[in-house]
Parts: structure tokens; C-alpha cells; sequence
């Protein structure tokens, strides 16, 4: 499926391929949802999605992210697949994959806008802040349409490299926080579709640098303002080139995966006295 815009899975044989897009589907659920406060470790992660495990101590709301999160990713690879643009009713499918609370809160409905403004706190100037420059809830619904057409926009632009796409569409997905909850979930999912489109590998935020990435999202947040109809989406420039150069950091950590396959793969070319494969199959003599 994602062959056809990451030619360097053509490069593998087929088993190395699928253990490569396995390895990443567990890194990327694990690094996403660690950056939220799960705390099922890569290892756990991987027996969950994997082998179908119960981590023992580990909360099952836990494991329900996890999952949630491995099926959104099928999603993201379907709505790549398809080449067609992105849908509100998309936003929401996607939303609701993640979303997994058994939960019922019509305060905090899944797959569907949210109905109350939601705030955060933030570090400013060694002080802590309260950030409310997120959307309120009567104005995502404008946003969020013009967030898309401009999204469609960078996604299909072959003159715009692929972390400015990430950088842009993370930051500003998370800068109007349509959501009531899952917001920095969404974003690192979508985010990624014009990276793969662009015949790039996914951008990972490792868990390490949580405590930077809310930071770098924070400062640029709130030095734009309040997101508001009308307001220019991109925000204070300063400020975000930051995150912007955070995104480039962030870029290697699948392509050493990817590395480490290719390592393998590597092994497998016979050497002097060794049959090659295509020596295998001619049919013998007799």
C-alpha cells in the first residue's frame, strides 16, 4: 500500500518489509500515546498490538489506546491509499478510533466537535499561564473548513517540502483544538499524510521530548494570540520556525529503523561460495 510513495520499501524483501512496517506501527503508537501519559513501554506496546497481551499493573485504558491508535493508523494508510482529500466526517472516523473511554460525556462527545472551550497551563517567563488562545467551540466548525482547504492545499503543492507541511499541519490542527480531548493524538496522525505523500517516512515526537514539544507548541501559541475566525492560521513566524526546527529533529528517528532493516537486508546478499537466490530457483540438470 505505501509502496508507491516510499520506493525504498521496494528495497526489502517482502518479510523484511512487513517487519519494518510492524516495527514502526509500534514505535509510532508508542511514542504518541507516551507523549499523553500512557505507560505501556515500547516492549509492552508491541505485546499488546502483536501478540494480543494484558499487561499486568498496566490500566486497560491503557491498552485501549494503544489499540485505538494502531487502528487510526490503518486509517491514515487507507485515506493515503485512496489519494482523495481530506473530510470533515474523515477528522471524525479518526477522532473516534483514538478516542477508546468507555466513558460517556456528552460534555466530551467523540467524533464530533467540541461543545465546551477547553484551556490548558503553560510555562511563560519562569511563570505558569493559563493557555486559552485554543478555538471556541461556536467557531471550529468555520476553522476548521478553512483549516482543511488549506491543508489540501499544502498537501497536493509539490513545491512544499514535507516537515514544512508536518510543522504547519501539526501545529495549527493543535493551535485550533477541534477536539475535546485527543487533539496532539490527531495532529501527529494527520500530519503525517502529506510526509508519506511526499515520499517521506512518518515524523516520530519521541516521549523524551515531551516536556519540549509542549513547550514549543506553548510559546508559539501564545505569542500568536487566540485562534479566532479570521485569524492567519500560521501564527507568530518566530516562534514557530522553533517548532519547525524541532520537526527536523524528529525526522530521523524512522528512517535509523528503516536503516536497521536495510542492515539486515544487506546480510542476506550471498557471498563468495554462497548460492544466490535466482541460483536456487533455475531447475538442476537430471
Amino acid at each position: 500500500m505505501l509502496e508507491r510513495f516510499l520506493p525504498m520499501l521496494n528495497d526489502l524483501d517482502p518479510d523484511l518489509r512487513e517487519v519494518f512496517l510492524q516495527k514502526l506501527r509500534v514505535r509510532w503508537t508508542h511514542t504518541s500515546t507516551a507523549l499523553e501519559g500512557n505507560t505501556l513501554n515500547e516492549g509492552e506496546t508491541l505485546g499488546v498490538l502483536q501478540y494480543g497481551l494484558t499487561i499486568a499493573g498496566k490500566p486497560l485504558a491503557h491498552h485501549n489506546e494503544v489499540l485505538g491508535h494502531s487502528r487510526a493508523i490503518e486509517l491514515v494508510y487507507r485515506l493515503i491509499s485512496e489519494s482523495r482529500s481530506l473530510s470533515e466526517t474523515d477528522l471524525h472516523a479518526l477522532h473516534s478510533a483514538v478516542q477508546t473511554s468507555v466513558e460517556v460525556d456528552y460534555l466530551k462527545p467523540v467524533g464530533a466537535w467540541k461543545c465546551e472551550p477547553n484551556s490548558t497551563l503553560a510555562k511563560q517567563g519562569g511563570k505558569t499561564v493559563v493557555n486559552d488562545t485554543y478555538a471556541v467551540p461556536e467557531q471550529v466548525p468555520a476553522l476548521m473548513k478553512d483549516w482543511l482547504a488549506a491543508f489540501e492545499s499544502r498537501r497536493r503543492d509539490t513545491s512544499v517540502r514535507a516537515l514544512v507541511a508536518y510543522a504547519w499541519s501539526h501545529a495549527t490542527f493543535v493551535r485550533i483544538h477541534p477536539y475535546a480531548d485527543g487533539n496532539g493524538r490527531l495532529a501527529r496522525l494527520i500530519a503525517n499524510i502529506p510526509v508519506i505523500e511526499k515520499g517521506c517516512l512518518p515524523v516520530l515526537v519521541p516521549a523524551e521530548d515531551r516536556l519540549a514539544y509542549i513547550e514549543s507548541l506553548a510559546v508559539w501559541q501564545l505569542a500568536s494570540g487566540a485562534m479566532r475566525a479570521g485569524s492567519d492560521l500560521a501564527g507568530d513566524g518566530t516562534s514557530f520556525q522553533a517548532f519547525q526546527a524541532l520537526c527536523v529533529r524528529w525526522a530521523t528517528d524512522a528512517s535509523v529503523m528503516l536503516d536497521e532493516v536495510m542492515e539486515l537486508q544487506g546480510k542476506r546478499i550471498p557471498g563468495p561460495g554462497m548460492w544466490s537466490r535466482e541460483e536456487l530457483m533455475v531447475p538442476q540438470a537430471g
